[in-house]
């Protein structure tokens, strides 16, 4: 199973924060760092020194790692053009020598919108249908070709579709809880679906629909990674756990029930629950960016043992 390290900067984080627990990522020996894309905070706590960009950052990080994969869970469909976005994230792949990964969604947060001026439309999962068909079309379009959509939100007309990713295929992620038009979207579009702070019913029911939507058409359900993403609270033992807990103003039940938490050997055993409904990934919220130990303790006792 590949960890992956999640980051929620809206909460409050400067780059030079996220470019250390980056490099904490890639040296530790997790898979990958990913971000929010978020510019408001969350629940009680001041969010300073106040947003950073989501592919700015990972612009940054692309020069500054050399290993680890980079990418977002999820880009706001809301917040970019998708003309704009697939030149956005071609870029940073090129930068970073191929190690990028797109996760694209809707955009739900309003109150986000509203403080920054970015309109909100009701449509969200219609345009998002529209965002992936170019973003994905304008990338697979061969050089010297050019490239034309016509859709109720969005046209393109004559593109050169350029530049060009790094990589031959810039893996697509595709996520959340929807029972119809999410696993639609995930078997058309998504390398992986990623299942966001969910239980292992839950999850196995998602996945189940995302290989029914596959193999209605004409995909293997394998062909697609599936993942989780979940907090993580990691301690030697109770006192600890109960001291990062507090430090992210959650309590260690709630924790227990709905993330990764406790002692390696518990975290270790649940992961396993997730891993045999056939999720092969998990993202791993970490809250308390400060807190690098956190990080060593799960590479050393977690990661270690996953195989």
């Amino acid at each position: 199973m590949d960890l992956r390290i999640f980051t929620e900067p809206q909460q409050g984080a400067s780059y030079d924060t996220l470019l250390t627990v980056a490099k904490a990522t890639e040296e530790l020996g997790f898979d990958a760092f990913f971000r929010s894309d978020h510019y408001l905070r969350m629940g009680n706590v001041d969010g300073l020194p106040g947003p950073t960009d989501a592919w700015i950052t990972l612009a940054g990080l692309a020069r500054e790692t050399r290993r680890i994969r980079l990418g977002t869970l999820m880009t706001a469909g809301t917040f970019r053009l998708p003309g704009v976005l697939a030149i956005q994230v071609a870029q940073v792949d090129q930068m970073s020598g191929g190690r990028v990964e797109l996760g694209l969604g809707a955009g739900w947060f309003e109150e986000e919108h509203k403080a920054y001026g970015i309109p909100f439309p009701a449509e969200r999962m219609a345009r998002l249908e529209e965002q992936l068909a170019i973003v994905t079309g304008l990338w697979a379009t061969e050089a010297g070709s050019t490239f034309d959509y016509r859709g109720t939100y969005y046209q393109v007309e004559d593109s050169p579709a350029l530049p060009k990713p790094a990589q031959a295929k810039v893996p697509v992620l595709v996520g959340g809880h929807g029972a119809r038009r999410t696993p639609r979207l995930a078997a058309r579009y998504a390398d992986e679906f990623n299942m966001p702070f969910a239980s292992v019913e839950d999850s196995r029911r998602q996945f189940a629909r995302v290989r029914k939507a596959a193999a209605e058409t004409g995909r293997k359900g394998d062909e697609i990674v599936y993942s989780n993403a979940l907090v993580v609270c990691v301690g030697k033992d109770d006192a600890e756990v109960a001291r990062r807990a507090a430090a992210i103003g959650r309590e260690v039940d709630e924790l227990k029930a709905n993330g990764l938490a406790g002692s390696p050997a518990e975290v270790v055993e649940k992961l396993g629950t997730y891993a045999a409904i056939g999720c092969s990934r998990v993202y791993l919220q970490v809250l308390d960016l400060d807190d690098l130990d956190h990080l060593e303790l799960i590479a050393g006792q977690v990661m270690s043992q996953l195989g």
